[in-house]
């Protein structure tokens, strides 16, 4: 099965898929994808679509009959960001060198792709707690329209898929589980003032007034702190404002780049800033929340019986996205993400395939105990 899995996966790297730009590797993907559900004799039991430039496969397993089934949510992505210029070797594709495996988006997020794709498949054979479904996902590196929330959007009026109830969310994290996620808010400032000619006494400076509000905000803090992701954390990282020497500006832009916790909402954080402060802030996005796996959840529960390391990811992804619970798990390292030579390991591809059927077979008999013990 690895070296299947390493074989499709060289064959997807091959073909570009920039964020945005998606669609010849999708058509590749969905039409192999296909074949291989025929070639394993799945085609009565794997619902294929193609959403844009999104996958989304669903396997039925708990029987056509069966009340209180829930469905466990499978998802990674298919774009890159643009190739670096310092690769070593052709970006797209693989290249062995040693026990690496260099390929644009070979870690982020390649593996996961083929190694969520092989447990899909092979969970799909057996009966099972839960219905299973994978959504190989665009636009995830730019956050587009088009990518998982397409998906959601559609999962949400579709009379033959259901919307899932808990989601495992693969990136690159060395196969622990990521039980929460930061989240981030990006704050653009205006300041405003009078122009004039720098010798004249002029009180209205918008720097001065910018420099005002900017000290307003280093001092602002936030009461409700969080035991998982900590106290929410603020910190102005650009300014801007004037052309020559002489001439007092009459606007200065700077940029707030927030940390938040799940105690606040985004919108919340922007508020409480803004009545504090005379400059216009303007949120870049307010969707990408701070994420937490719920401590009493089937995901948290497996995790932790499975003795699998836990972590907070600092690293942003499609879990800010989701509105259901999730828990963010996939082989490669997030420190090699976005960089020349990107790349995995043939041992670490076989950790994200065995690692997500034990992550099924685990929730699996949770739920079956669960369902045998109400009956």
């Amino acid at each position: 099965m690895v070296k299947r899995m390493l074989k499709l996966l060289e064959q997807m790297l091959t073909i570009p898929a920039v964020s945005s730009l998606e669609s010849n590797r999708c058509n590749f993907l969905y039409s192999r994808i296909k074949q291989l559900v025929k070639e394993e004799n799945l085609e009565d039991q794997i619902l294929c679509k193609r959403v844009k430039n999104n996958i989304i496969l669903y396997a039925q397993r708990c029987g056509k009959h069966r009340t209180g089934q829930c469905t466990m949510l499978l998802c990674a992505h298919i774009d890159t960001v643009p190739p670096s210029d310092k690769y070593s070797c052709p970006p797209f594709g693989i290249t062995k060198k040693g026990e690496k495996l260099i390929g644009l988006g070979i870690n982020d997020d390649g593996a996961s792709v083929i190694s969520m794709l092989a447990a899909f498949v092979s969970a799909s054979k057996t009966a099972g707690g839960c219905n299973l479904m994978l959504s190989l996902n665009a636009q995830e590196e730019t956050g587009g329209p088009n990518g998982l929330p397409a998906v959601l959007k559609f999962l949400k009026s579709s009379k033959l898929f259901p919307y899932p109830d808990f989601a495992v969310v693969g990136e690159p994290t060395g196969m622990k589980a990521a039980i929460a996620e930061k989240g981030l808010l990006v704050l653009d400032g205006q300041a405003s003032g009078t122009s004039s000619h720098a010798a004249l006494d002029n009180p209205d400076n918008a720097i001065y007034n910018a420099i005002a509000d900017i000290n307003l905000i280093k001092r602002t803090r936030f009461r409700r702190r969080s035991k998982l992701t900590g106290a929410v954390h603020l910190t102005v990282t650009q300014i801007n404002a004037g052309s020559v020497h002489n001439v007092v500006p009459e606007k200065c832009n700077f940029v707030v780049d927030i940390r938040p916790n799940e105690k606040y909402t985004n919108k919340e954080i922007w508020q409480i800033l803004q009545t504090k402060i005379k400059s216009r802030l303007t949120p870049r996005n307010l969707h990408h929340k701070v994420s937490v796996t719920p401590n009493n959840h089937i995901l948290m529960k497996t995790v932790l019986s499975l003795g699998m390391e836990t972590f907070i990811s600092s690293s942003f992804s499609d879990w800010a996205r989701l509105d259901i619970p999730a828990v963010k798990i996939g082989p490669g390292n997030s420190l090699r993400s976005h960089k020349a030579d990107e790349y995995i390991t043939e041992k670490e591809l076989t950790e994200g395939i065995n690692g997500y059927k034990l992550l099924i077979e685990a929730i699996d008999e949770k739920l079956m105990a669960k369902q045998k013990h109400t009956i």
